[in-house]
């Protein structure tokens, strides 16, 4: 059995961040607002641990919003990227309008399960 060694994970980190700083900014900036969404998302959770879930459609609705924003924006992230090579004929403006008018939607739900 290979014990792993500090020099290892070292080592990941360090081609992990050599890989990710040849990314483009456009693409660092969406990976940006995922990170904040989920982080929105977990601290309504920690919220609602500590706090309590009075109003459970509120919280359902504000999680739901963060988590869903997310996966659009992952979405859009897959989209934009050059080197995927399935959305080469897609525009850049038609993948961002697709996300504005996805969150859109998504929101107007939020808003109607609100009630």
């Amino acid at each position: 059995m290979v014990k792993s060694t500090s020099k290892d994970a070292q080592d990941l980190f360090r081609s992990l961040h050599s890989a990710y700083s040849a990314t483009p900014t456009n693409l660092k900036v969406i990976d940006l607002y995922v990170v904040f969404a989920v982080f929105t998302a977990v601290i309504q959770v920690a919220y609602m641990a500590l706090v309590g879930s009075f109003p459970f459609n509120s919280f359902l609705s504000g999680v739901l919003s963060c988590i869903g924003t997310a996966v659009l924006a992952v979405c859009l992230r897959i989209q934009v990227n050059k080197e995927n090579k399935e959305f080469k004929d897609l525009a850049p403006e038609r993948a961002f309008a697709d996300f504005v008018l996805c969150n859109l939607v998504l929101h107007l739900v939020i808003i109607n399960f609100l009630g």
